[in-house]
């Protein structure tokens, strides 16, 4: 459908449809300059919305949304039982809408606000069983070639040296977060030299730095780190866990929490680097 179509099917003026893409608020896609919207997707939307999406269904014990490789990895040692599935923030809202999931991870940054998550979530969720747990604070920045060879220090930099630079997809946090800091330094989006490729997870972010298929992206430092890549830290942002309340309480999730309190897993988030935990478990919205 296009903006006059979908404004007609939701019974709503096309000045908020065009607030609503323009906030990444409603499912859409852009083609040869013009906004569409799939109309299945939308219907899913309004599903999620209408919180009649997820039934008494029960979720099967997933952890959609962004790539972290801590939480990957306190997920499998501590025998919680939860399966990771990196398909972006904002698609791991949406699984856990429809009841694909039992927990959506995600960091999006609201350009309006400059605040992480919660606007996403109080846009995507209207139920009001959600909770939003901090899982930590994680260093986001240039990943480079080891030896930074290009010498690049800042966003202009990519523009200005044409550095092959890897994009995430749009449904990433990481996508958003580079769109926010783009606009903050007057870079457009199309001033960078974006390869045709698109790296769904951090590691394969930084595999294709490592391997010369690529001379930057926007990743993690524990991504960085762990393949020898130069690091330019940009900012810090939170990373969060969305789970519907009685979840929280069931044996996986707890399972995650109690070892995200332990000793064993503050050592990794150190050996990672680019973490802060100390606040892990912490409620910061709570429906």
């Amino acid at each position: 459908m296009d903006t006059r179509e979908v404004a007609a099917y939701l019974r709503l003026k096309e000045r908020r449809i065009y607030d609503l893409a323009r906030s990444h608020a409603i499912p859409h896609v852009r083609a040869t300059g013009k906004l569409l919207f799939p109309r299945r997707q939308i219907d899913e939307w309004l599903a999620v919305k209408s919180g009649n999406s997820t039934a008494t269904t029960e979720r099967p014990p997933i952890i959609a949304g962004s790539h972290d490789p801590l939480l990957e990895w306190a997920a499998r040692a501590s025998a919680s039982g939860l399966a990771v599935l990196a398909c972006g923030s904002r698609a791991g809202i949406e699984r856990l809408g429809r009841g694909k999931a039992t927990v959506a991870a995600i960091h999006w940054r609201d350009t309006a606000t400059g605040n992480d998550n919660v606007p996403l979530v109080r846009a995507t969720l209207s139920d009001t069983d959600i909770v939003v747990l901090e899982w930590a604070q994680r260093t986001q920045g240039l990943l480079l070639a080891a030896g930074n060879p290009l010498r690049i220090r800042t966003l202009d930099d990519l523009r200005r040296k044409r550095a092959r630079v890897v994009p995430r997809q749009s449904d990433a946090g990481s996508h958003r977060l580079l769109e926010h800091l783009l606009a903050e330094a007057r870079l457009a989006f199309d001033d960078i030299a974006w390869l045709s490729r698109v790296a769904h997870a951090e590691t394969d972010l930084a595999a294709a730095i490592a391997v010369g298929r690529a001379d930057a992206g926007l990743g993690i430092e524990a991504a960085a780190r762990s393949h020898g890549l130069a690091f330019i830290p940009l900012t810090t942002e939170r990373m969060d866990l969305v789970i519907r309340r009685r979840d929280v309480f069931e044996p996986p999730l707890q399972t995650l929490l109690t070892f995200a309190r332990s000793a064993e897993f503050a050592a990794q988030a150190r050996a990672l680097r680019g973490y802060d935990v100390a606040n892990v478990g912490r409620v910061v919205f709570n429906a």
